[in-house]
């Protein structure tokens, strides 16, 4: 399976749905586990805490909404729930991308290395470690973008009204945003591109990145499916990378 840059760019659903295949390719395999068994054990835990939880937590959530909403609360009882699954999902998650950082950027790089035909990047205990101060670095950047912009969507689920309708939606959007960026930065960052420069390269293809971070995010908040979603949107985002974004930015070590 070789990929190059000259393919025309293809949906973001396409790609996503590409990182399912991709981390059952041989040879690839062997790097999928680490990042799959980090993921596992981290949401694994945290959702089976979740769901113990969620019958306290729901009703407080629904005891903010003012009494002109009331009549909706059929509706809003759903939301509420995917507001709290959606939250704790990308929290989690983020955990997981931190404690499995090294062994994404590797996986990124052996799957770039096989869909573009060149030979494999030698892999070693040695290069893994030598790279841990840069990447964990990388993901000190990628927390303090998202943080305060976090925060603020956070703080409006506490005003009555708006927590209930508007701020699900906003939330969503960012957490879609933010999966694209997350993911994404993996063969990124494997060429040296900076955070900024990564940034805007994702914006020139906005609607392909939403549509694949939308899908990242909802299979985060689906039980099962979402033990095994690092890997494949790993996979999925460094397609993406070969075909939309190495041309411009490649430049082998």
């Amino acid at each position: 399976m070789v990929s190059s840059s000259a393919t025309a760019p293809r949906s973001g659903v396409y790609y996503f749905s590409q990182g399912w295949k991709l981390i059952r390719l041989p040879g690839i395999r062997r790097f999928v586990i680490l990042p799959l068994l980090v993921n596992i054990v981290l949401m694994g835990s945290a959702f089976w805490w979740l769901f113990t939880q969620l019958d306290s937590w729901i009703p407080s959530l629904m005891s903010r909404v003012p009494d002109w909403l009331q009549w909706l609360s059929y509706l809003l009882w759903p939301v509420a729930i995917i507001s709290v699954l959606l939250v704790f999902g990308y929290f989690f998650s983020t955990i997981a991308n931190w404690i499995a950082a090294p062994f994404s950027g590797l996986l990124a790089e052996q799957l770039e290395a096989r869909l573009t035909g060149a030979t494999p990047p030698d892999v070693g205990v040695f290069g893994i470690m030598k790279d841990i101060p840069r990447i964990l670095k990388r993901e000190w950047q990628k927390l303090a973008w998202y943080l305060p912009r976090a925060v603020v969507l956070l703080i409006l689920y506490f005003i009555p009204g708006i927590g209930q309708t508007v701020a699900p939606v906003l939330w969503f959007l960012f957490s879609a945003w933010m999966m694209a960026i997350q993911y994404c930065d993996y063969p990124f960052d494997n060429h040296k591109v900076p955070f900024a420069t990564m940034r805007e390269s994702l914006r020139t293809r906005k609607t392909i990145n939403m549509q694949f971070g939308a899908l990242t995010s909802l299979f985060t908040m689906i039980p099962v499916l979402n033990l095994v979603i690092l890997p494949v949107a790993i996979c999925g985002a460094t397609a993406m990378w070969v075909d939309c974004y190495r041309d411009k930015h490649a430049m082998w070590k």
